[in-house]
């Protein structure tokens, strides 16, 4: 089989760790490995630590207009926008995705109702994945509540579209740490996990995949999911059977 060709794909990753730099995020450790997979398949990444940036809570796309004295969302919203991929990343708290993360949701929220030249929701042709660190449970439980909110918006989601690593029950060592408890870990906990490794790997390329194909086409056609169309009175023959 040909080598699939991912230059020119553009992947943003939002770390929703609720530690500041410089502080060490876990999350963010898992991040660095699948970001390692699109670098080294030619894709240009970015990693943003959503906790660092300044981004009101709200569900308007400018906050400043409601209140708020400061509100970077606006600018960080046209990294959103220039990129093809979105994977959001979260650790797990009580069971659920972190407080940022559910944050991040609801400004991507804010902009959902934006059209883009074709008349669609603007995320419509982009790419969602995400990746959650924790212990004991809940990976899926918040991939799928962070999987459903992307695809609401517009994302487009492929399958296999979600990884992560969870450690046992308990206080104890988290993903990637070489030491616990004073005792040395080798190697770092998590990393000779085939089920991570390899379910990170195929999220991946499944996003690279979906997002390659959306770009060759220009993403999706227009007919029948245009909302400017709709408003403007077109309904490509609608009619509801149990009404005539």
């Amino acid at each position: 089989m040909k080598k699939p060709d991912f230059q020119g794909l553009k992947a943003l990753f939002i770390n929703c760790t609720l530690k500041k730099s410089p502080q060490k995020s876990h999350t963010e450790t898992l991040i660095n490995v699948s970001k390692s997979i699109m670098d080294k398949e030619g894709v240009k990444t970015d990693v943003i630590r959503f906790i660092d940036q300044d981004v009101a809570v709200g569900i308007y796309p400018d906050m400043t207009e409601h209140g708020w004295k400061t509100d970077v969302w606006p600018e960080l919203f046209r990294k959103v926008m220039d990129a093809d991929i979105l994977i959001i990343g979260t650790p797990i708290w009580l069971g659920e995705k972190s407080s940022e993360a559910q944050k991040l949701i609801e400004r991507l929220y804010a902009m959902s109702s934006k059209t883009n030249d074709k008349g669609q929701y603007i995320f419509y042709g982009k790419v969602g994945g995400c990746m959650i660190t924790g212990n004991e449970d809940g990976v899926k439980h918040c991939a799928m509540g962070i999987l459903y909110a992307m695809q609401h918006v517009g994302y487009s989601i492929p399958p296999q579209a979600d990884c992560g690593w969870i450690g046992e029950v308990g206080p104890g060592p988290s993903y990637g740490d070489t030491e616990w408890q004073d005792e040395k870990i080798n190697p770092p906990v998590g990393f000779d996990s085939d089920f991570t490794n390899r379910n990170m790997t195929f999220m991946t390329y499944n996003l690279l995949h979906l997002a390659t194909m959306l770009k060759a086409q220009n993403g999706y056609p227009n007919y029948g999911n245009s909302r400017e169309d709709w408003d403007d009175g077109r309904r490509w023959d609608f009619e509801n059977p149990e009404y005539r």
